[in-house]
């Protein structure tokens, strides 16, 4: 009896075993497809547009079908990420941050441009004809922001802030849109006294006529923020991620560059935001609110 006991335990164990194998090297596999996942920093349509020549530079490359996706919103995306839904995903530096609290996420790439290296920045935009001639004139005032976890939508610009002595719901009202072209647009109708967005998309939206602009004007500029990190999900084969690593390190097609104004891609590194984990910390000393986002 003892021995049919101590048989059945150890098939058991065998049993998962075998299965812990297998699910492991499922994990481990090549997909057939690769997945990749986008934030939703503009309309999906806006985003699958943009970076259509980059899906074509990496169907060619790789030599598989390639799919993007575009988030309902930015923790969609990384959530998808986290939970093996999409194999990459381009995320920015606050997004990573607070994805990679709850699972193992990897950094591969990043766009590098002319003069500023892998850095872009935020700005705080004013109608043209508010009488705000600093942030802290923005005292008492309705500021839109993009997505909670965007970083130039939403946590640089709070930054500035905070710098400028203002806090939000103290000392102005935080009012969320979700998207940067929202925020543009909020700003140049009136909607709201100020926003804070992208500075590249802020640039490309008045350069293809999205926002007039006789209607709006920067009223500051932010540091510069380390670039947006195209990163690996957890499991993903080794070999096929060291394809992927070199297939963005080394494309040169300036149409899969354009979207991302980047000449290059180059490596990238947990290490590569630890500037802006101490702003999330400055915002978040400062600003209860912001708390809720960071558990």
């Amino acid at each position: 009896m003892t021995f049919r006991i101590l048989m059945r335990g150890l098939l058991a164990l065998l049993a998962f075993v075998l299965l812990s194998d297998q699910a492991t090297m499922a994990a481990d596999a090549k997909p057939e497809k690769l997945v990749v996942g986008l934030l939703p920093g503009e309309s999906a349509p806006t985003v699958m547009r943009l970076n259509e020549p980059l899906r074509n530079y990496l169907e060619k490359r790789l030599g598989m079908p390639v799919e993007l996706v575009v988030g309902a919103n930015y923790a969609a995306t990384s959530e998808a990420l986290r939970f093996g839904r999409i194999d990459i995903a381009y995320l920015g530096p606050v997004t990573y941050i607070l994805q990679s609290r709850k699972s193992k996420l990897e950094p591969f790439a990043r766009p590098s441009h002319a003069l500023v290296g892998p850095t872009f920045k935020a700005v705080v935009i004013v109608p043209a004809d508010s009488p705000a001639k600093s942030l802290a004139d923005l005292k008492g005032q309705e500021i839109a922001f993009g997505d909670p976890a965007s970083t130039s939508g939403t946590w640089v610009p709070r930054f500035m802030l905070v710098n400028a002595g203002l806090v939000s719901e103290r000392d102005y009202t935080l009012r969320v849109l979700g998207a940067h072209d929202a925020v543009a647009l909020a700003v140049a109708n009136h909607k709201v006294a100020a926003g804070g967005l992208s500075k590249p998309v802020y640039e490309r939206l008045l350069k293809e006529g999205k926002i007039d602009s006789a209607a709006v004007r920067i009223l500051a500029d932010s540091p510069d923020i380390p670039e947006y990190m195209w990163t690996f999900r957890d499991g993903l084969d080794p070999a096929f991620k060291e394809q992927l690593r070199k297939a963005f390190i080394e494309v040169n097609d300036p149409e899969a560059l354009k979207v991302f104004r980047a000449e290059s891609f180059i490596p990238a590194v947990d290490p590569d935001v630890a500037l802006v984990r101490q702003w999330i910390e400055a915002i978040a000393k400062e600003s209860p609110d912001a708390t809720n986002i960071l558990k």
